[in-house]
């Protein structure tokens, strides 16, 4: 990166477009960059769950899920590459099967909560969802990775599964939707 960033503020941005990889510029307020924003505030919001006690093998895998974020993020600011390899999704399916296979079966919905560290698992998958209906929406107008999609597909998924998966290891169990209950 040498001194890429030694200057943070270059003005540049100030009539409202912002530089991608590529040199070109683009609104703040295109699909893509909302796109990017999405992914990085979930790769943010991953840094918070990673603040939290968590078992090593968690701990390891979303460090590879902020990673393999990044590179996305990184493939999103440069129009026609690819960082992420088709492989990838296959390694969160992987990890949705580990951690599920250890879960009893859903019989009905479950509110996000338990545990801080799942409530914020939970929290990350909405962030992952809105960031997959974004990139969706930057793909109906460019071209995109197949592979980023797919990612932001099964981690939502591994998310879902993780949140239950951190409560039943804290001794705890889903927190059950119990429909009107305040009716």
């Amino acid at each position: 990166m040498g001194h890429r960033l030694s200057k943070i503020y270059t003005r540049t941005g100030d009539a409202g477009t912002t530089g991608l990889g590529d040199g070109s510029r683009t609104a703040k307020n295109s699909a893509r960059v909302a796109a990017m924003g999405d992914v990085d505030e979930l790769n943010s919001l991953l840094g918070v769950v990673l603040c939290e006690p968590l078992p090593d093998d968690v701990r390891e895998l979303l460090t590879g899920i902020q990673h393999d974020l990044f590179d996305f993020g990184g493939e999103m600011s440069i129009p026609g590459a690819t960082l992420l390899k088709p492989t990838q999704p296959a390694r969160l399916e992987a990890a949705i099967d580990k951690y599920n296979a250890e879960l009893g079966p859903l019989k009905e919905f479950i509110l996000p909560g338990g545990t801080r560290s799942a409530a914020l698992t939970h929290l990350a998958r909405t962030v992952c969802r809105r960031a997959e209906r974004m990139t969706v929406a930057l793909a109906a107008e460019e071209a995109v990775s197949d592979a980023g999609r797919q990612y932001l597909n099964r981690l939502s998924d591994l998310l879902f599964v993780l949140g239950r998966w951190l409560n039943k290891s804290a001794g705890g169990g889903d927190v059950l939707w119990q429909k009107g209950k305040n009716a």
